[in-house]
């Protein structure tokens, strides 16, 4: 599964990760945040894909706009 990290500037694209890369990251970090291009239903698979490994997931959306498209997602993944 790919998936796209958060944008560091507005005008460039989303980095494109592998789920494999995101676990290998672990041991480093556990809070990742997600670009709003990803669907709903694709961070619901990566909730799915930890929690069936052990984890605990939460997840939330984080507005940094007025505007309602203006939020990433947050993602908390912790053994």
């Amino acid at each position: 599964m790919k998936l796209k990290l958060a944008r560091t500037k507005l005008k460039t694209k989303p980095r494109v990760v592998e789920i494999e890369k995101i676990e290998e990251e672990l041991e480093e970090r556990s809070i990742f945040y997600f670009d709003k291009e990803n669907s709903h239903k694709e961070i619901k698979g990566l909730i799915e894909y930890f929690e069936s490994k052990g984890y605990s997931v939460y997840m939330r959306e984080v507005k940094y706009g007025m505007d309602e498209s203006e939020y990433i997602y947050e993602v908390h993944i912790v053994k």
